[in-house]
């Protein structure tokens, strides 16, 4: 077979197999156009979608930074003029800081910054001897999927514990964050926590014990230095 019949015959199985799909899409021309406007609306919402979810997001980490400007804010001088900006007390700061972030955790509560407002609530409500309100808020922030944000919120709740009188809670808690630890919260840095509550319980051959633990497993670290320090102090 020649170059010019070969060409011819695949010209051939071209030409028919476009008028075998012009008449395919004729035959089915309602269903696809169907599948053509649900493709698009697919699209659109997707779309959409994601257009929503960076704006609100955007929206949510500026309403956090305010919050978190308000909480970093200076206090004013006694004796010396007031001046914008700044707050009298640091119970009067805590309490505007804490609005924010209550309402940036309620605004938001589908976007993962919620979880770290939640802490920082819960921080504030602790601040302004909010026990139960600020337990409720460090739960909620303890749960969440950044495991980051989640352990500085068990850290501040085993605190908690052990301020209400909760020992046996608060030692579970200081546990657990050994065995998972995070960035934000170290193994070592939760046993110096754990160890300051046996010291408040009276239990020093613990907190020594936990101490020189510390020190052998961090030696180069602030945590093993501190608690070589501690070790020398009793």
């Amino acid at each position: 077979m020649d170059t010019q019949t070969r060409h011819a015959l695949k010209q051939d199985k071209f030409a028919q197999a476009t008028a075998s799909g012009v008449s395919w899409i004729g035959e089915h021309r309602s269903s696809v156009v169907r599948w053509v406007i649900a493709a698009v609306v697919v699209l659109v919402v997707v779309v959409g979608a994601v257009i929503f979810w960076t704006v609100q997001s955007n929206a949510a980490e500026n309403a956090l930074g305010a919050a978190m400007d308000a909480y970093s804010a200076p206090l004013n001088t006694p004796g010396v003029p007031a001046q914008t900006g700044f707050y009298n007390t640091a119970a009067e700061r805590s309490k505007a800081a804490n609005q924010k972030f209550a309402d940036v955790a309620k605004q938001y509560g589908y976007l993962p910054v919620a979880a770290k407002a939640h802490y920082f609530a819960g921080i504030t409500f602790q601040e302004l001897s909010q026990t139960g309100s600020a337990e409720t808020e460090l739960k909620t922030a303890a749960g969440a999927w950044d495991k980051n944000t989640a352990n500085l919120a068990k850290l501040a709740l085993a605190g908690l514990y052990h301020q209400t009188g909760r020992d046996s809670q608060a030692i579970d808690l200081y546990n657990e964050l050994v065995s998972k630890p995070s960035a934000t919260v170290t193994a070592p840095v939760a046993q110096l926590a754990l160890a300051d509550l046996y010291v408040a319980e009276g239990k020093k051959d613990q907190a020594r014990a936990l101490w020189a633990k510390i020190k052998d497993g961090d030696k180069d670290g602030m945590a093993g230095s501190l608690a070589g320090q501690k070790l020398a102090g009793q």
